[in-house]
Order: structure tokens, then sequence, then C-alpha cells
């Protein structure tokens, strides 16, 4: 055998043991000579299998050689957990920006993160929902495009779309072209949108990815963001996405919530574990915290009914009001 031939061997029985191994799934020195001549004409003796899973180990693979129920060699701790495939596959299904043929080709590709026994059994209890998936099959394309303009700051160029009626009928709408500043990608409320700010104006907007084709960058230098938001140094996307709710935009304040102790979960989840938090009597809490104020606010805030209390500002206090009056004269 020739010294090539020896190198390329390790390589094959690394992915033997990463795509065919596992608790479950055994082989012998004489198994894996077995595998290497069947599927890869290569003739091995075991002694020479035993030093290359030596190698193997000594390079980190974390292989074992177990006596029952079965004698053989495999691979027992990998890079990700069958825990954590199943949670990546799961975020996948679940994503509706992605389309049913981009779902398909994730989650294959996920499963090749476990052995192929394991592989077989997630599958078994995979289900992907096309109903509440995009058609759009350009997200990749546009994802990258995005990430690249962000990287370097300059504008790019695309056509949006979305759904109006017109008589009796739902159609999609013609594309309207825009051309918009990037600065940061937001996965939220099950929708994958950018940041960005149309040159015309003074403020943030918000764009769905799946709406969004022919996309390029247009090689103009971006406006800085600092020009359109607080942050100076760095858009701070975790900070951004924490302060909107549904991804509405408006200005930013502070707001004063008396909440009944029950929902005290949904106030952390929404706020996190610092936000500033008072005692109100025996079953009421006051918090604070720095939000955008807009339509998705008072929508978050009314669907607790009673349970929230607008202490302040007095403009969220009269949205709320309002909004109460619309609903109201609905059912009148």
């Amino acid at each position: 055998m020739g010294k090539d031939t020896q190198k390329i061997r390790i390589l094959f029985l690394q992915d033997i043991f990463t795509r065919r191994t596992d608790e479950n799934n055994v082989f012998s020195a004489e198994d894996l000579c077995d595998i290497l001549l069947e599927d890869y004409n290569i003739k091995v003796e075991r002694k020479a299998i035993y030093g290359d899973i030596e190698a193997l180990k000594e390079y980190g693979l974390d292989i074992v050689n177990v006596r029952t129920p079965k004698r053989g060699y495999y691979l027992k701790d990998r890079k990700f957990e069958m825990a954590e495939v199943r949670l990546l596959t799961d975020a996948v299904l679940a994503a509706k920006f992605i389309s049913p043929k981009k779902t398909k080709s994730l989650v294959y590709k996920i499963g090749s993160l476990a052995s192929e026994g394991q592989e077989e059994k997630l599958r078994k209890q995979v289900y992907v929902n096309s109903s509440v998936k995009c058609g759009n099959e350009e997200l990749y394309e546009v994802i990258s495009t995005l990430h690249r303009a962000i990287e370097r700051k300059v504008q790019v160029q695309f056509d949006y779309s979305k759904r109006v009626l017109q008589k009796r009928y739902v159609r999609r709408m013609e594309n309207k072209t825009f051309t918009v500043n990037p600065y940061a990608l937001i996965w939220s409320n099950d929708h994958y949108y950018l940041v960005c700010n149309n040159p015309k104006y003074s403020n943030l907007m918000h764009v769905r990815l799946d709406r969004i084709s022919n996309i390029h960058i247009t090689g103009i230098r971006c406006r800085h963001f600092s020009a359109v938001s607080k942050y100076k140094d760095e858009f701070d996307s975790a900070d951004y996405s924490n302060r909107l709710f549904n991804m509405f935009s408006g200005e930013s304040g502070n707001v004063l919530l008396r909440c009944s102790n029950d929902i005290i979960e949904e106030i952390l989840e929404r706020f996190g574990e610092n936000v500033p938090i008072k005692i109100d009597g025996d079953n009421h809490f006051v918090a604070k915290a720095n939000v955008e104020l807009s339509d998705g606010l008072v929508s978050w805030v009314m669907q607790f009914g009673e349970r929230i209390e607008v202490v302040s500002p007095h403009e969220l206090k009269k949205a709320i009001k309002d909004k109460a009056k619309l609903i109201y004269n609905i059912y009148e």
C-alpha cells in the first residue's frame, strides 16, 4: 500500500466513525477492514487499523472500545450532542421565512452532524409543514448579500413586495424598489428582518427578508447609523431588538408598568432579568423599562388586560385608551 493510500485511509476511517458508529452501532477491527475494502477499495490488515484508531484518538476523536453487547469501537462524544442536533432541526422547522425546499436541505445537513443511525431516528420525527413556510427561494442569496453589504458598509437595492386586497381577491403587489442603508439582521416573531434606513428619511425601518428579491450591492457608502439612531460606535442589535415590540419602531422612552404578580415571568422574559422592579402591595409590582413607544407596545400591553396598568408616560396611557375605545365601538 502506498503512502498516499495510508493517508487517505485514516480520513475514510474518520468518516466511518463519525457517520456510521454510535453506542448502538459498533465495529470491530475486522468490520472496519471489510468496510474499507467494500466501500473504498482499500485493503488493510487489522494491525494497521489499531494504529489508525490510536492516531485518531490522539487527534481528538473520543473512540471507545466496548465488549458488550458486541465487541468493537464507536465514536462516543461528538461536537454536537443529539439534543443540540434536535434543537437546531426544530429551529429550522419552526422558521417560517425558510422555504420548504431550503428547510429540507438544511435539515439534511444538520442531520449529518449525527451518526446515520441517530439521523434516521430523528428523520422519523421530522415533519415539514409547507403551509406555513414562505416560497422565496432567494433567501440564501438575500442573507449573503446583506451580510456582505453590512460588513462593507455599503448600500443595497432590492425589490420588495407585500400582499394587498383588490376587489374580492388577494394578490401580491408589483414589486417596489428600495435603496437602503443596511445595519443589522434580526430574527423576531418568527420572521427575519433587515434593520435599515431609507436615505430619504432620518429614521430606521424594518423589512422582512422573505419579501426581498433581486437584491444587489450598489457600492455607495452607507449613511452611518449614528445619524438615525442612538448608537454611536456599534449598532447594538440585541439592545435594539429588546426595545422593539412586534418590530414596530417609535420614539425611545421610559415606561412604568404596574403589573399583577402572576405575570412576573412574562415581564422578565420581555425586559430581561435586570429590569428594575419595585413591590407595590401584596398583589402587584412596578417595572421600569426603556423601550420604543409604538403601536406594537400598545398591542403588547393590551393583551394582558387588567393585569398591566400603564403608570407613565401619559402618551402611552392615552394611546391605550384610544385603542380600547376603538375596539369597544366595534362591538357596540
